[in-house]
C-alpha cells in the first residue's frame, strides 16, 4: 500500500502551497485595478478562474482515490 506521503501529501502540499500563491495573484490583480470587479466580463473571469481551481481540485483527489483504491 502506498502511504501518506506518497500519495495525499503531494496533493496537499500543491493545492495549499499552489493555492496560496493562486490567491495572492488574484489579491494583486484586484488591488493594482487590471481585475475590475465592477466590470462583467472580469467578475465572469474571475469566476471562471475559481472554478478552474476547485474544478482541478476535484479531479486531481479523483484520480488519486482512483488510483489507490480502484
Amino acid at each position: 500500500m502506498i502511504s501518506f506521503f506518497d500519495s495525499w501529501f503531494p496533493f496537499i502540499y500543491l493545492y495549499v502551497i499552489g493555492g496560496f500563491f493562486f490567491l495572492v495573484g488574484l489579491i494583486i490583480s484586484i488591488k493594482s485595478g487590471s481585475l475590475n470587479m465592477k466590470n462583467p466580463r472580469h467578475r465572469k473571469w474571475f469566476w471562471i478562474l475559481i472554478f478552474g481551481l476547485f474544478f482541478f481540485l476535484t479531479l486531481h483527489a479523483f484520480l488519486i482515490i482512483a488510483a489507490l483504491y480502484w
